[in-house]
């Protein structure tokens, strides 16, 4: 979620700097230093972001809170930034929501609608549920410098009140309690908050959403525990017409491929006690760029995840300069069959195809060797999508490249049954030792053909392999764009690829 220190910045010159980076932003949009920007993933336009929070749906708009120093481009005194979009893609980014108070700055959270009133702020009240965090009491060492917090607002968004009785729910004295995530437990009337409690996950309950009460805790000894846990969710998912629940655990660091990632559970929840049907660890994209990830409130069925794109090993180090961090595609979160068991699979949303050109298809290529499709790929300008289904027969890899010989190989390896990317010579490696590296993931489908859906964005590749079932996603620095694209193989019969350009929206 972020790092144990905080910046010292006064409030007041962190004002003035984010209005005037934030224009001065604007104005290179389409300068030098901006060459990693992505151009169709959320980014702000200047300073620092981290974690998703407080994401919901209401009256056809998508809103997106964040993570923001808005005084810098590194992890500082935290609040809340805030953007909206109509359809996913297009995103506004709107003045900062939440700044820090007496009690702290403003740590991750969540956000829900009060249909019903309960906390009496208002019908249809946005009531955001946060955590204080209090550098000065964190200094003392005395284990209540985070708390739990709301604010809300009656007019959509646009302007926040904080509860006058904050914090809803005080420290037990625990070092690590934040990142409330909660939402309507409808069969028992009443808020449900999953919350990251050190080594574990602390469920509680409300009637109100500002008097809680203890439920149950989960995780202790199950999962993965190289680092704290936070940023947790759970959502329900359907399984062959049965509703599962799957909780969402972030873990930094202890990835599966180094640093921080996310990792899920799928089982049952009664509105007390999670109970897993899944005991090993599971992770929801096995590359090192999606972390904190949760879903959106208020969508009903529809699961839509976004994720923060970086990593803790190297977020604050990134050679961009006016700001820092963007979030991965929205995806649609699905559970699968596989041999008789209830796996995750994440897709980008359905919104991706409105800012895509007409696919490309081509049937039946053998590639011996080399087969070339800079020619095809270059004018795309290293935005497009490309789907590509193959037997599972050979190894093979996808090489994005560009005339100075950097690259990203994108791959699947016959011999370990695994799906890799390997950013070794993506180009800038200089601001960190932990960014060169090859990554891998186990190939969850059973099946004898092999697919993958590289989303690519200048600066990024996400890795949608057998319908999602493995995910990987990476961010990678090259000097001049990677515009070529060549598939290597022995000997490999391509079925099916399909490629398409994606409009710029920034």
């Amino acid at each position: 979620m972020r790092n144990t220190k905080i910046l010292s910045v006064l409030f007041a010159s962190v004002i003035v700097a984010a209005c005037s980076t934030s224009k001065k932003s604007i104005a290179q949009s389409n300068s030098p230093a901006e060459k990693h920007r992505p151009q169709f993933h959320f980014t702000p336009k200047a300073h620092w972001m981290n974690d998703p929070n407080g994401m919901v749906y209401l009256n056809g708009t998508y809103h997106l809170f964040f993570q923001h120093n808005p005084g810098g481009t590194t992890w500082g005194p935290m609040h809340w930034g805030h953007a909206v979009s109509k359809d996913l893609m297009h995103w506004q980014e709107r003045p900062i929501a939440l700044y820090p108070d007496s009690l702290g700055t403003i740590f991750s959270g969540s956000a829900v609608v009060d249909k019903d009133n309960t906390a009496g702020f208002g019908k249809n009240a946005i009531v955001a549920i946060f955590t204080h965090h209090n550098k000065a009491i964190e200094d003392a060492k005395t284990g209540l410098h985070q708390n739990q917090s709301i604010a809300y607002s009656t007019d959509e968004g646009r302007n926040w009140t904080k509860y006058k009785d904050n914090p809803v729910l005080p420290n037990p004295g625990i070092w690590d309690f934040r990142d409330p995530k909660v939402q309507w437990f409808e069969s028992g009337k009443k808020w449900v908050m999953t919350l990251a409690t050190k080594d574990r996950i602390t469920f509680y309950s409300s009637p109100d959403l500002k008097k809680w009460t203890k439920e149950s805790e989960f995780g202790e000894k199950l999962g993965a525990h190289g680092g704290v846990w936070e940023c947790p969710d759970l959502i329900t998912l359907d399984y062959n017409g049965q509703k599962k629940w799957v909780l969402f655990i972030s873990i930094n660091p202890g990835g599966p491929n180094g640093g921080s990632a996310t990792q899920y559970f799928i089982g049952n929840f009664d509105g007390k006690t999670f109970t897993p049907e899944n005991t090993a660890t599971r992770w929801v994209d096995y590359g090192p760029d999606n972390y904190a990830g949760v879903t959106w409130s208020n969508t009903g069925n529809r699961k839509i995840f976004l994720g923060w794109m970086s990593n803790w090993d190297y977020a604050e180090k990134v050679p961009t300069q006016s700001w820092r961090s963007a979030n991965t595609i929205p995806r649609e979160l699905m559970l699968v069959d596989e041999n008789g068991m209830p796996y995750l699979a994440s897709v980008p949303v359905k919104e991706l195809d409105a800012i895509t050109s007409k696919a490309t298809t081509l049937n039946n290529i053998t590639v011996k060797g080399d087969y070339d499709l800079s020619e095809k790929v270059s004018p795309l300008g290293s935005k497009y999508v490309l789907d590509i289904t193959t037997a599972a027969d050979d190894s093979f890899s996808l090489n994005l490249t560009n005339a100075k010989g950097e690259e990203v190989v994108i791959g699947y390896d016959k011999a370990s049954n695994a799906f890799y990317v390997d950013r070794n010579k993506s180009g800038d490696l200089s601001f960190s030792q932990n960014f060169a590296r090859k990554i891998t993931a186990p190939r969850v489908a059973a099946s004898n053909q092999v697919s993958l859906k590289l989303v690519i964005d200048v600066a990024s590749a996400e890795v949608f392999a057998d319908g999602g079932r493995t995910v990987l996603t990476t961010i990678f620095f090259p000097t001049e764009i990677l515009n070529q694209l060549h598939i290597k193989s022995a000997n490999l019969v391509i079925q099916k690829l399909q490629y398409s350009g994606i409009n710029s929206i920034h």
